[in-house]
């Protein structure tokens, strides 16, 4: 049961990053040293999909779900359980190059908003 609830809790972070890495950008306008971390995790995240890389978090889930008696999945975090969600069809190099994109694109808006807002502060400080 413990290896079950450690598999969980990966699936529970893996989500929890790929949320921090598609949308991390917008909190970066609320707090100024997120970019620090932030931006690490939407580089890795774009260039995990664009080049068709496997996350590492997904062999340790299958380890813990292994170890749990439990059946692991062949595909990727992705692939298992958020395509099912968002796609009705099988995960494709296309639908992954256009992942990554999104990841890159919804990025660059935040951070182009986060420029935008800095500069109009300094012109309003000088």
């Amino acid at each position: 049961m413990a290896w079950r609830a450690l598999a969980n809790l990966v699936v529970l972070a893996h989500l929890g990053f790929i949320v921090f890495a598609v949308a991390g950008g917008f909190l970066a306008l609320r707090w100024r040293w997120l970019p620090w971390l932030h931006l690490p995790a939407a580089l890795w995240a774009a260039a995990n999909e664009l080049a068709g890389w496997s996350c590492p978090l997904t062999p340790l889930e299958n380890r813990l779900r292994e170890a749990s008696g439990a059946a692991r999945y062949g595909e990727g975090f992705v692939e298992h359980y958020l395509l099912p969600i968002l796609y009705p069809g099988e995960l494709t190099r296309g639908i992954q190059i256009a992942l990554g994109l999104a990841v890159t694109a919804i990025n660059l808006v935040a951070y182009g908003l986060l420029v935008q807002r800095t500069r109009r502060g300094r012109k309003g400080a000088a």
